[in-house]
C-alpha cells in the first residue's frame, strides 16, 4: 500500500475522534500490514495522553508483545507534538509519516524537531506533507464547527 492510501485510512480513522480534535494514526509493520489504528480520545476518556499516536503505539506494542517497535512505521494525520514525539523515540519507531504541519505545537520539524535530534537516540526518518491539504482541511473544518458551536451559545 502506498503512503497516500495509508494516509486516507488515517484520515478516515480521524473521523472517529468525536468531539476531540480529528487526528488519526496507523502503525504498520515491515510487511506493510496495519497492526494498530487509533484516533484521539482525550475528551472521550478525560485522558491527556489520549492522542492518536499514543493510542496506536499502545495497541501496536500489545499486538506484537514488545515495546520496541523497531520495524514499524507510524502514519499520522497531524505532525506529532512533544509528548508523542517522545513516545515515538521511546518506542524506537524508525519512521514517521505525517500529513498536516502543526506550527503551534509540532515537534517533528516545525516548532521543534525532536524526532531527528540525535541526542535522544537514533534519528527518526520523517516524511511530512502526505495528503497535507486534505489533513489540514479536516482540522480546519473541525475548528470552524467548534467555533460556530461556542459562538451560538
Amino acid at each position: 500500500m502506498d503512503l497516500s492510501a495509508l494516509m486516507e485510512i488515517a484520515i478516515n480513522e480521524a473521523e472517529q475522534s468525536g468531539d476531540d480534535v480529528p487526528v488519526g494514526a496507523l502503525i504498520i509493520n515491515q510487511q506493510g500490514e496495519i497492526i494498530a489504528q487509533a484516533h484521539n480520545t482525550r475528551e472521550h476518556l478525560d485522558d491527556p495522553t489520549g492522542h492518536a499516536e499514543i493510542n496506536a503505539i499502545r495497541q501496536a506494542a500489545e499486538k506484537i508483545g514488545d515495546w520496541r517497535l523497531e520495524n514499524c512505521t507510524l502514519i499520522v494525520t497531524l505532525e506529532p507534538c512533544v509528548m508523542c514525539a517522545g513516545a515515538i523515540v521511546a518506542a524506537r519507531i524508525p519512521k514517521v509519516v505525517f500529513g498536516a504541519w502543526d506550527e503551534r505545537v509540532g515537534a517533528s520539524g516545525s516548532l521543534y524537531d525532536l524526532l531527528r535530534d540525535s541526542r535522544l537516540g537514533a534519528p527518526v526518518e520523517v516524511i511530512p506533507g502526505v495528503l497535507e491539504e486534505k489533513c489540514a482541511e479536516q482540522l480546519r473544518q473541525f475548528f470552524a464547527a467548534t467555533r460556530n458551536k461556542s459562538g451560538s451559545k
